[in-house]
């Protein structure tokens, strides 16, 4: 295979997937590793990807997905985890539930839970959860977003009012040093808030957010109970988690 026929490949593999390891490409591209990684910095030189001990991930980059492409991203990896957060939660919960896509697919995978609580500042969940009669869906007030998402200094102090079993908590970036990062100000304030009223914090978001970039710091991964995810954790979150309470999850699994 010609090496501009490799490297558009490799550039189309790390846009669809967020993250690729040195491994994946030797085996889909049938080369060697020194090949591939000769690759890889070629392309990160160029800015088309950045690379990684062990692999590529997608340019850096400080904004924000557009909210259908977000969508779009690792639905079916988005979905498993839903589905194994939903085993967590016992019927008649009371929980919150942020912004974000992946929190969204746990909302559909509680659809079969009976007797739920549920307080959201995100209007997707809301309207997945009351195809349910016998859910109960309290929505936060403020300034509404085009991707659904509710925010401002209203949406806190409503936040406030409220002690909920779960908080149901995504993210668009978590560092090696176990920084959770976001990139709005505003939506951090309130996901403090979820948090800070919540008995238990679940973090769900797929194995991109571990290689990307973001401005605003939420606070330490070590805040959360639980941690659910797609893909094994990078080595050095792994270490970093590994004298914690942080109870890790990968959902890996049909």
């Amino acid at each position: 295979m010609k090496q501009s026929i490799r490297h558009q490949k490799i550039i189309e593999l790390v846009n669809q997937s967020g993250y690729v390891s040195t491994e994946e490409l030797v085996n889909i591209l049938n080369v060697s590793s020194q090949t591939i990684r000769r690759d890889l910095n070629d392309l990160a030189e160029k800015n088309l990807i950045r690379r990684h001990h062990g692999g590529a991930a997608s340019p850096s980059n400080t904004e924000n997905s557009d909210y259908s492409e977000r969508k779009q991203f690792f639905s079916e990896q988005k979905s498993r985890i839903g589905k194994k957060v939903a085993d967590m939660i016992p019927n008649g919960a009371s929980l919150f539930i942020d912004i974000g896509t992946t929190p969204e697919a746990v909302a559909y995978s509680l659809l079969n839970h009976k007797g739920l609580r549920v307080v959201t500042n995100n209007l997707n969940a809301a309207h997945i959860l009351l195809q349910k009669d016998d859910c109960q869906v309290t929505i936060a007030g403020g300034e509404l977003r085009a991707d659904g998402g509710i925010i401002g200094e209203a949406t806190v102090n409503f936040i406030n009012q409220f002690r909920l079993d779960y908080c149901i908590l995504g993210i668009s970036a978590v560092e090696s040093d176990g920084s959770m990062m976001d990139y709005d100000y505003h939506e951090v304030q309130v996901k403090r808030a979820l948090m800070r009223n919540a008995r238990n914090i679940v973090l769900v978001t797929d194995h991109s957010k571990f290689t990307r970039n973001a401005i605003v710091r939420l606070g330490d991964i070590k805040e959360v109970n639980y941690l659910f995810t797609d893909r094994p954790l990078p080595l050095e979150l792994q270490h970093y988690l590994s004298h914690s309470d942080v109870a890790v999850y990968i959902c890996n699994e049909q």
